[in-house]
């Protein structure tokens, strides 16, 4: 079982908002934290990007910056110049000069995933990570960014389809690679990159119904129970059962968001003894009970339906 795959499908992303940002001249902006995952690919020219709490980062042609969470942050074309505060928007901008050719293009945008388990997401990934096009040339994700610029760049039929569908692929491809194993924090990719450890997690993903034990599990890993519990917490943040009530609560509340499923076949399916044992369960990892959470999940679905009716 592959337990990025299985998390991916939890979130189902797609792209949400991708539009072309233009610059000329002396400009800067910044904008408020927003929480969904941001991207930015630079067709041309250049800029700085600036988290909160961090330096100026510069980001040249080809290059790509993928935000998990994003935080509040400043582009400009140049470090240190004032930054106007402006409020996204899903329409193209143009900052700087109003008039004349454009020295710096983006395409930037946002992903959409299931709320959910969209702190899912957050455990996988670093505050950001920036692919500079210098150093990943010949990878797949280059081939993936390369298609994106041509098509923004192009007058295709279906243009705003096919673009989104590889903004999709992007992402999906820039989870699976993953930055470097130093920029990596503690959580699944890390796992994954540990052979001993991956065994451990595609076993646990493939039958989350069995009751597993640290023993057992350290037997999968072929090292004693005490050194394979400490090298699963340092990696994955967790200790190996609160990892495996942590995926089962994962998948608990996709199915109760979607619904339609009667408490006793998704307590069996996920690896609890009885309705009454996962309601438990649920309640003290959710704060809520799963009757509760189901229908906040149906209320805000309704609400999101009725905002978007004309």
């Amino acid at each position: 079982m592959d337990p990025l795959g299985n998390v991916i499908g939890l979130l189902r992303p797609h792209a949400a908002v991708s539009k072309p940002i233009e610059g000329r001249g002396q400009w800067g902006v910044r904008y408020e934290a927003h929480g969904s995952p941001g991207f930015a690919i630079v067709l041309a020219g250049h800029c700085w990007l600036e988290l909160e709490d961090a330096g100026p980062v510069r980001l040249d042609r080809g290059d790509f910056v993928l935000l998990p969470a994003t935080p509040a942050f400043a582009l400009s074309s140049r470090p240190g110049f004032p930054c106007i505060p402006v409020q996204p928007s899903d329409s193209a901008v143009r900052h700087g000069d109003p008039e004349g050719e454009a020295d710096f293009r983006m395409l930037g945008g946002s992903f959409r995933i299931d709320e959910v388990n969209a702190a899912l997401l957050l455990g996988l990934l670093p505050r950001m990570i920036h692919l500079r096009a210098a150093a990943r040339e010949g990878d797949r994700l280059t081939g993936i960014i390369d298609l994106i610029v041509d098509e923004c760049e192009g007058d295709r039929a279906a243009r705003e389809m096919v673009l989104e569908r590889l903004l999709e692929i992007m992402l999906v491809e820039c989870l699976r690679q993953g930055p470097g194993a130093e920029a990596l924090p503690a959580g699944l990719l890390a796992g994954l990159r540990d052979p001993a450890l991956a065994r451990v997690l595609r076993t646990i993903h493939g039958d989350v119904r069995t009751g597993w034990t640290v023993a057992r599990l350290a037997g999968l890993a072929a090292m004693s129970r005490s050194s394979f519990a400490a090298r699963f917490a340092d990696t994955l943040g967790c200790a190996p059962i609160e990892y495996l009530s942590r995926w089962r609560m994962a998948l608990a509340r996709d199915a109760l968001s979607r619904g339609g499923q009667p408490l006793e076949r998704l307590a069996e399916q996920i690896g609890y003894e009885s309705a009454s044992a996962f309601s438990t369960a649920f309640r003290k990892h959710m704060g809520c009970a799963p009757g509760a959470f189901a229908r906040a999940c149906r209320d805000r679905l309704s609400a999101g339906r009725a905002a978007r009716t004309p």
